[in-house]
């Protein structure tokens, strides 16, 4: 099997605008993401840490790090998902991210785990 088949996580992401918490009187625009992680390769492999790239409608770019997410580091043997829901505060109605897991696997080799570009959009905003 080839190698690059046996270190395959796959993730999609499900926004969501959260009203309650924003106030665009002072621009300030809440939004959660759900998270699911599955592993799609052949081996156990543990989240380790994560890279996000999250940028606004005026191009403002925050990069955020750390370990594990919402503070576990799940390991994954082939075929398991994780879920998680987790959130960021924008500046502008609409902004993207992208990013990425690192992962350990049982083997000890490193590998990464992108995540796709998302949007973030309050409703009605977008066509």
């Amino acid at each position: 099997m080839a190698e690059s088949k046996k270190y395959q996580i796959a993730a999609s992401a499900v926004p969501q605008f959260i009203a309650d918490q924003s106030d665009p009187a002072i621009e300030r625009y809440v939004f959660a993401y759900t998270i699911t992680i599955e592993n799609v390769g052949t081996v156990p492999a543990q989240l380790i840490s994560r890279h996000w790239i999250i940028t606004d409608g005026n191009s403002r770019v925050q990069e955020v790090r750390g370990l594990g997410v919402v503070g576990q580091q799940p390991l994954l043997k082939p075929g398991e998902t994780f879920e998680y829901t987790s959130g960021c505060q924008l500046d502008t109605p609409v902004g993207t991210m992208r990013g990425s897991y690192q992962m350990t696997a049982e083997d000890g080799t490193q590998f990464e785990a992108v995540i796709a570009e998302f949007t973030l959009a309050i409703p009605r905003v977008l066509h």
